[in-house]
């Protein structure tokens, strides 16, 4: 998805991003409450008359609600081979919602929203934020949107925890679910990722204990955040077929260096991208949010939590070059759902591109997504 730059951490503009203020406080998973909170999304396609057909999908951390062009926003989403007419997902037939995260910065509740107590940005106060809260804002949006049950969740990465997270809770108001590269909690490698970025971010003089101006804050521990993170995105094969050694063509190194590598300059360009739209303390918050997530934590067991999906349509898709999402944890979100009763089908996907697939590798994931539709 191509994003024009913009001073820092300033979200682009989606002409289909619609808001939905929630009628009633949201009260969080993990304690707290938004007194007014909002949830943005966008939508392709149209309800049924009999209301059926809505497939609600969620994202990973990095984007937005903006999965695929409409008439109002011709711009490409990040799903956008994914997401149409005769597509996989298919809106002659599909009533499509894609929610933008709470916590996220492109239009819902977050660390950005203004705290009416005190009439400034929430910041560091910002409630704790949980998977189940980005699920349960989305439910509460639905409601309001007069949509009280969906025929598919579907959701990649973060997004394929918060499926899970949503399908625990409602299951009552889902017929179907597809959960890519998810996981049913961090895995220690993970956790000690995203805590090494977090201490990046917040090791930036520019943080400023969170309390940076609007439009300013550590964009250097942003961009290095970044560059940490993308190195575990992708797979090292696809690292060594697509740069190898090869170094940039055009010269700019200082004092006789040696030119680049293409890898570094690839780095630089998605640091520079991310550390321009997104903001510092809506990415702590979603980090730390996916740490912090344990599905076991909606039963007894992780066993008892499967349990509640008994009979559920299910597709689970992992990648085996996956180091961030390990194809193990996939495999055990399958297995725990085939343990409780559910139809399960399962893919693991030999892709080069690792945790990324489903944006790159898009062919294998097309595939397994629109046969599984077709059958609903």
């Amino acid at each position: 998805m191509s994003v024009a730059i913009k001073p820092p951490h300033v979200p682009p503009d989606f002409p289909a991003r619609k808001l939905v203020n929630l009628p009633q406080p949201l009260r969080l998973y993990r304690g707290g409450l938004i007194a007014k909170p909002v949830v943005a999304y966008e939508s392709w396609g149209r309800r049924s008359p009999a209301d059926d057909n809505t497939v609600l999908l969620f994202t990973g951390l990095s984007p937005s609600a903006h999965a695929a062009s409409s008439a109002l926003d011709p711009a490409e989403g990040w799903w956008e081979s994914m997401i149409g007419e005769g597509r996989p997902i298919d809106t002659q037939r599909w009533h499509v919602v894609c929610i933008n995260s709470l916590g996220s910065p492109f239009g819902s509740s977050s660390p950005l929203s203004i705290d009416p107590a005190s009439g400034r940005p929430y910041g560091t106060a910002f409630p704790l934020l949980s998977v189940e809260d980005i699920a349960s804002a989305a439910r509460e949006a639905l409601h309001a949107l007069g949509i009280a049950r969906v025929a598919c969740v579907i959701g990649p990465s973060l997004g394929g925890m918060t499926v899970l997270a949503y399908c625990v809770q409602y299951a009552h108001e889902v017929d179907a679910l597809i959960s890519i590269s998810g996981a049913t909690s961090a895995s220690a490698q993970a956790i000690a990722l995203r805590a090494l970025q977090r201490e990046i971010v917040r090791s930036d003089p520019e943080w400023r204990n969170g309390a940076y101006e609007p439009g300013r804050g550590p964009r250097t521990g942003l961009r290095l955040a970044r560059k940490l993170g993308t190195v575990t995105y992708r797979g090292a094969r696809e690292f060594d077929t697509r740069f190898g050694r090869r170094r940039v063509a055009e010269p700019g190194a200082p004092d006789g260096e040696p030119r680049p590598f293409e890898v570094e300059s690839y780095l630089e360009h998605q640091a520079e991208r991310f550390s321009q739209v997104f903001d510092a303390n809506c990415f702590l918050a979603l980090s730390r949010a996916m740490d912090e997530f344990d599905l076991a934590e909606h039963g007894s067991t992780l066993a008892a939590a499967f349990a509640r999906l008994r009979g559920m349509h299910s597709l689970v898709i992992g990648v085996e070059t996956d180091i961030l999402f390990p194809i193990h944890q996939q495999r055990a979100i399958g297995s725990g759902l085939e343990a409780a009763g559910a139809e399960v089908e399962f893919h693991a996907f030999p892709s080069e591109a690792g945790h990324d697939s489903f944006l790159v590798d898009l062919a294998r994931f097309e595939g397994a997504i629109r046969g599984f539709l077709a059958r609903r």
